[in-house]
């Protein structure tokens, strides 16, 4: 055209980048504000349930340090504690276990009010946490403090103490060096950002390790009802006939049970404990996605390129695994997201019932389960906290959900640039 090169919708022709399906999805996922802010949420809640003890206040197990005398205090209570070393040898801990696991509290932590140095001693007020604190004056060996004695045997002289460490040996050491190590590492401040609970455990700490739960409970449910569902949804929506009836048949047996009465029965015969309620919530969770992934191979196995395989000589099973289930696997991804969260739902009720992951795992409905007393006090927040925990975790998969969905939908026209 008088040798001038055309464009369609400002591109030079022969030039139009072409997308694949899941960058065209990721596209319209990206210009969703809420789905973005959903998925920000699960992604810092992954991060806060891997990482684990590295990145918790408390990192030991399952943030179960309990201090009693500081139970029940508000957000942003400061204490001083005194940690005292216990008399027992170090115990090596492998990088996995302390991600997974955690490191069991070395120290003997005691609140105090008050302290002051005299001699060979440190002695201390403990903290009461009343207005006029009038709490116990206790005296501690400054040795016993800082490392773990085999025996109480203790010689001191001129200013030294003479003993016998079971990590170190035999120990010669000053009364002003005892005195700085305990300065600088056994007296620290500690600040709990949303309190404690009524065991005197750090809120944060629990509130973040209860988020492995409510992640794992979700990925092992929805991965058992996606390897449930779409095996017998394909197998029902494929072959029809009496295999069809029988499934269906099954499918509305198990959809007409309350799903939390068939939960806390299966938990039941399995027994209770965190294992169990992964596999208990997954076995309830299949029906939906059997239903969807039946009612689109039934329309898809009239479609040429069945035909086309089935004339090639191609075996059933290849033809379902291979050019059926990746067809429907789009509506599977949606009813996923919704399925991860409704687990996380189960799972809180669970806990809070009692049926869920046994103490001292920390888990969001135990948490309140544990606290629900306090709602009509000052402290209501005890029980409020984990259940925002909840509602943000359930509303992050229903938003990332709808946008899935959405970016999904082959309807969806994006919008072209002006020329």
């Amino acid at each position: 055209m008088n040798g001038k090169e055309e464009t369609i919708m400002g591109k030079k022709k022969g030039n139009i980048p072409s997308k694949s399906l899941s960058q065209i999805a990721w596209k319209r996922l990206r210009k969703n504000k809420l789905s973005m802010f959903g998925l920000f949420i699960i992604f810092s809640a992954a991060m806060i349930a891997i990482l684990g003890p590295m990145v918790r206040p408390d990192g030991t197990p399952m943030a179960n340090d309990q201090v009693i005398e500081i139970s029940a205090k508000k957000p942003g209570f400061t204490i001083d504690l005194l940690k005292i070393k216990k008399n027992q040898k170090y115990k090596e801990t492998s990088f996995w276990d302390f991600v997974n696991v955690g490191i069991e509290n070395d120290y003997t932590t005691i609140p105090i009010y008050d302290y002051n140095f005299e001699g060979f001693n440190l002695v201390v007020e403990k903290y009461t946490g009343s207005d006029v604190n009038n709490g116990a004056i206790v005296k501690y060996n400054l040795a016993d403090i800082v490392f773990p004695l085999d025996h109480n045997k203790i010689i001191e002289s001129d200013g030294f103490l003479d003993f016998y460490s079971l990590d170190e040996g035999k120990k010669h050491i000053s009364i002003d060096e005892l005195k700085t190590i305990i300065k600088e590492n056994n007296i620290v401040t500690q600040k709990y950002y949303l309190g404690t609970d009524k065991y005197g455990r750090d809120l944060l700490s629990r509130l973040m390790a209860g988020t492995w739960i409510s992640l794992f409970v979700g990925f092992i449910s929805v991965f058992i009802s996606i390897v449930i569902g779409i095996s017998l949804g394909a197998l029902a929506g494929y072959f029809r006939g009496w295999l069809d009836d029988v499934i269906m048949w099954f499918i509305n047996v198990v959809w007409s049970i309350p799903t939390l009465l068939l939960v806390i029965a299966i938990t039941m015969a399995l027994g209770k404990g965190t294992w169990q309620v992964f596999i208990a919530v997954g076995l309830t969770m299949w029906v939906e996605v059997a239903r969807v992934v039946r009612g689109q191979i039934l329309s898809l196995r009239e479609k040429e390129f069945v035909e086309a395989g089935r004339a090639l000589g191609f075996t059933n099973l290849r033809i379902i695994v291979k050019h059926v289930i990746p067809n429907v696997l789009g509506p599977v991804i949606v009813i996923s997201a919704i399925n991860f969260a409704a687990a996380i739902l189960i799972e809180a009720g669970l806990s809070f019932l009692g049926f869920g992951a046994q103490p001292p795992q920390a888990t969001w409905g135990k948490i309140i389960a544990e606290h629900k007393g306090y709602l009509i006090t000052g402290k209501a927040y005890l029980a409020i906290l984990p259940g925002i925990a909840i509602i943000l975790m359930v509303l992050a998969f229903v938003l990332v959900g709808n946008g899935v969905r959405d970016a999904l939908d082959s309807k969806t026209v994006d919008e072209l640039p002006v020329v």
